[in-house]
């Protein structure tokens, strides 16, 4: 059995057979949690996993279907941070994914510098919002803007987390790529892998997926474009089988 809080509901995410807890006033995933999720290069056996501005626990659950490794999601919010532990429970993934409610400026401190295989950050994607904003829906201001983290903020931790040679994977908006090379440079996380995601053939980039390497030498991958939707308005045949897995 699950609890749900006020209008929280159980979603499905189908491709790995689990359920999330989610809530249209508090927190919903998009697609840009998936695109991180198989994305990030993630170890099979050996090693451990922190997603930093978790939310409601989204690529921890995601990425648990592909690995074996210990994943450790932090969160801000302790609205999220809930809503992420009481979809663990229900998916019975305690003792594979844990969740610290906590600043990600202090996750180092907490969790160990140096010591993770991989880091993941879906981050806040704008800065700091005006007060009208953040008075609408504190939450989803929390979420969309830089008020308790920055991406600086967000490279940095990821960058002490990370052991020599550990990988970083991080979605944004393409309008920051520079900001996200600068700073993870400045940082030791050399980019490596790239790759550009559009609405449909044609249109523009709306999101970039960027992976470095702490201590990687200069060499970066440009991967194949990436569209969401084809010319009818569907799910691409790669997008659908993200979201639904190889039996849809």
């Amino acid at each position: 059995m699950v609890v749900l809080k006020d209008d929280e509901r159980l979603d499905y995410l189908l491709a790995e057979e689990l359920r999330i807890i989610q809530s249209p006033s508090v927190f919903a995933f998009s697609l840009d949690a998936v695109l991180l999720a198989r994305f990030a290069y993630l170890p099979l056996k050996k090693g451990s996993i922190v997603d930093l501005c978790s939310g409601n626990g989204v690529v921890p659950l995601l990425m648990s279907a592909k690995t074996n490794v210990p994943i450790i999601g932090v969160e801000i919010q302790e609205r999220l941070y809930d809503m992420a532990v009481r979809s663990i429970e229900y998916n019975g993934l305690n003792e594979r994914i844990a969740m610290v409610h906590g600043d990600l400026k202090e996750a180092p401190a907490q969790l160990g510098y140096e010591k993770h295989s991989v880091v993941t950050c879906n981050p806040p994607y704008f800065v700091t919002p005006s007060n009208k904003e953040v008075n609408m829906n504190e939450h989803l201001a929390i979420a969309r803007h830089e008020i308790y983290c920055t991406l600086e903020d967000c490279i940095r931790s990821s960058s002490e987390l990370l052991k020599q040679g550990g990988k970083a994977a991080f979605v944004h908006r393409p309008g920051r790529l520079l900001d996200l090379i600068t700073l993870m440079r400045k940082y030791r996380l050399e980019p490596k892998r790239l790759r550009f995601v559009y609405p449909k053939m044609g249109r523009e980039a709306n999101t970039v997926l960027i992976e470095g390497m702490k201590d990687g030498a200069p060499d970066i991958k440009i991967l194949p474009p990436l569209f969401v939707y084809d010319e009818n308005g569907e799910y691409t045949e790669e997008v659908r089988e993200m979201l639904y897995g190889e039996k849809h």
